[in-house]
């Protein structure tokens, strides 16, 4: 039985793309910059906002000056609007919940930046007590670097062959190889089931209740 189970938070707890492409594209409409349709933000997630920020903007124009303007735009768009449409999957909240109850802690590890990773943990998980909420924070490096797992690792004083690390992107399966810790990837998400078994991470789950069966082996 694992220790610890650390979830990746987008397109894996919560499904959040819709609020991030409406305030992507609220920041792109906002300084002329043309805007994308909902499903094109799949490929565009999971290292942090600033790299969203580079994809979507056109080519040419993806200089550090405007991910910095779009950012300006997105950050208090976001902050109101980031609980409008975002869900968690089925089975996410139940699964939380059991683990919770069979003495198995809980961490939350994601490259969305830190005041919004709390806010939505807090917002959609009011009833789970999580070891460790992570974001991006400020001079630390983001996911497939493992800085993000050892911090956890040390809040939970648990060791790497006690740990679950499950989330939806090649991102997340780097970051758990990087780690040293197990990782089991997810289906529902944003990304390809193809994208994840490039990693050969150790388990795939299609479903909530698959994790509840790998953390208790």
């Amino acid at each position: 039985m694992k220790k610890l189970a650390i979830f990746d938070l987008d397109g894996t707890l919560l499904n959040t793309i819709a609020d991030l492409a409406h305030s992507t594209n609220y920041a792109l409409n906002k300084l002329g910059y043309p805007t994308h349709e909902i499903e094109k933000y799949n490929f565009m997630v999971g290292n942090g906002v600033n790299k969203l920020f580079e994809r979507a903007l056109p080519e040419g124009e993806k200089t550090e000056e405007n991910v910095r303007r779009v950012r300006n735009e997105f950050v208090p768009h976001y902050d109101i609007h980031n609980a409008d449409d975002s869900r968690p999957y089925p089975g996410i909240s139940e699964l939380l919940s059991y683990l919770q109850s069979e003495g198995v802690q809980l961490a939350v590890a994601s490259n969305k930046y830190q005041a919004a990773t709390e806010k939505l943990v807090a917002h959609y998980f009011p009833e789970i007590h999580f070891t460790a909420v992570f974001g991006q924070r400020e001079g630390v490096n983001v996911k497939p670097d493992p800085i993000i797992v050892f911090d956890i690792l040390q809040l939970a004083n648990v060791e790497k062959k006690d740990v679950l690390y499950i989330g939806d992107s090649g991102v997340d399966m780097q970051t758990a190889a990087n780690a040293g810790v197990t990782a089991c990837g997810v289906t529902w998400g944003f990304r390809p089931k193809s994208e994840l078994e490039e990693f050969n991470p150790a388990y795939i789950a299609d479903a909530a209740e698959k994790i509840k069966e790998l953390v208790l082996l």
